[in-house]
């Protein structure tokens, strides 16, 4: 897909299509206006006539309008001008390119930049557009022998700006969308790869196939010798039953001077989940390959922001193994050894993410972090209190709950905080062990949240929990690619604030 931007009164616009957007309860936007009145009223008579409400992601497909050079205007229900919000001005987005695709329009100017979202100036509204497009659009079927083709599918958006002077920010935020654009999309593949496919060494391969596309981004894959040798005892027993060698994946983005202290963002790569011991149930078992789509944030951002050539240092931290059950496999009621020397009594095995990620945060130590984020599908329990919709985010540090929230609203991608208070911590305790790896069925979200944070003392540490934002179910089955907006956003705005 091509995005560039340009300035312009739709009528003069020689294209396949024109889209603008129409309110409810039948009003016109700016550009619309423009355009009927024009064509002497020809769009407001149809509104009139109820063939456009304007409710939010309707659509009217108009052809031949007079006194306007383009081939087609499609007209975008946005729903009421007070109400729009980021989230729904990319449904309108992903609605309009959604048409455009169906019906052979192959390239269109999008005059919906000129929409009123409150907090969200011209260079985020570009960015959000090539964001929903390039959503719509993905498809992942590398692995199907036929694939489904779109005849005359849409190639070319181009998006407005007010004034020419407008030009050069515009370019700027279609860099950055595309980059984001990107940095999902290799998310979004990495978590659709089936499991047998999408193994450890295959994450390591493609981290270590992007530092040879980046000159500033640094590899380093560390093996079970390595990682026993350091003492991950908690990773390490996660792994005792796959045949699959873990990884452990150091992804160093070097964008600034190397005094610098980084931002340093961990995930969680169980490339596939079966529970160990504790073994799942079998209903919706595939679905556990997503269990490393906080890995898969984490290589997806660092790929945008290599990409935008952020001036950041940014570390991506991935400990990536398997969870199966084997004769070597960790059982309930072993005591294992985390690498910060603090024991573990592991009373369920399909708690395992937490203990993949103890050692890796213990490991972040030694970048000496100005902050430390980590992300992971950790709990059912946050989907049961969030649904699909927020991430659950817990943090140690104000200043930094307050900034990947600000992140959140700005990208439409949002979190909603969670408590991490001490009387939590009771129910980790343990009678054999410094605690336990879970703390029974009430708040499950927190108390592995809890868990994480007695490993987090030593610098100011976030946790996001993506257990229900990370992927869909049912007939729309497939990886979001989130959180990779939201930490886009973040760390753009880190860097604009340095």
């Amino acid at each position: 897909m091509e995005f560039s931007v340009k300035s312009g009164s739709p009528e003069k616009q020689r294209t396949a299509c024109v889209v603008v957007g129409v309110f409810e309860p039948r009003r016109l936007s700016p550009s619309a206006q423009r355009l009927d009145e024009l064509s002497d009223g020809f769009i407001s008579s149809l509104i009139r006539r109820g063939d456009l409400e304007g409710k939010a992601g309707q659509t009217l497909l108009l052809h031949n309008i007079k006194n306007t050079l383009c081939d087609r205007i499609l007209l975008v229900g946005c729903g009421k001008e007070r109400e729009l919000s980021f989230t729904q001005y990319r449904r309108i987005i992903s609605e309009a390119v959604k048409t455009l695709n169906e019906t052979g329009s192959m390239e269109a100017v999008f005059y919906l930049t000129e929409l009123p979202i409150k907090n969200c100036n011209i260079n985020q509204r570009i960015r959000h557009s090539i964001e929903a497009a390039q959503h719509v659009l993905y498809r992942f079927d590398q692995l199907k022998s036929q694939k489904d083709t779109t005849r005359r599918p849409l190639r070319k958006i181009v998006l407005t700006v007010p004034n020419r002077r407008d030009l050069t920010e515009g370019e700027n935020a279609i860099r950055e969308g595309l980059a984001i654009a990107e940095g999902s999309r290799l998310s979004k593949d990495l978590g659709n790869m089936p499991g047998n496919i999408c193994t450890p060494t295959y994450l390591a391969e493609r981290a270590t196939n992007l530092g040879r596309v980046y000159n500033n981004l640094e590899i380093e894959i560390l093996e079970e010798q390595e990682m026993e040798e350091l003492g991950m005892g908690a990773l390490l027993s996660v792994s005792r039953g796959s045949r699959q060698p873990a990884k452990l994946i150091i992804m160093k983005y070097a964008g600034h001077d190397s005094e610098t202290p980084p931002v340093v963002l961990v995930g969680k790569g169980v490339t596939f989940d079966s529970g160990g011991i504790s073994l799942k149930p079998g209903a919706a078992m595939d679905e556990m390959k997503y269990d490393m789509c906080g890995a898969a944030g984490v290589m997806g951002t660092i790929n945008a922001i290599a990409e935008m050539e952020l001036p950041l240092n940014v570390i991506g931290v991935i400990p990536a193994t398997e969870n199966l059950p084997d004769g070597l496999a960790t059982k309930p009621g072993d005591i294992v050894t985390s690498m910060s020397g603090q024991t573990i009594e592991v009373l369920n095995t399909d708690a395992e993410g937490r203990l993949i990620l103890c050692d890796a945060l213990t490991y972040c130590s030694r970048f000496e972090p100005e902050v430390v984020i980590d992300i992971a599908t950790l709990t059912g329990a946050c989907v049961i209190a969030l649904g699909k919709h927020a991430t659950g985010m817990f943090s140690n540090h104000s200043p930094l709950a307050h900034e990947l929230s600000n992140a959140g609203k700005q990208s439409g991608d949002r979190v909603w905080e969670m408590p991490l208070w001490d009387e939590y911590q009771e129910q980790l305790k343990s009678n054999f062990a410094d605690m336990a790896n879970v703390g029974g069925r009430e708040a499950g979200s927190i108390t592995a949240a809890c868990f994480l944070s007695k490993f987090t003392q030593k610098f100011h540490w976030a946790h996001l929990d993506i257990a229900g934002s990370a992927w869909n179910t049912g007939s729309k089955k497939g990886a979001t690619g989130r959180p990779v907006s939201l930490l886009c956003q973040y760390l753009i705005q880190r860097a604009e604030s340095n």
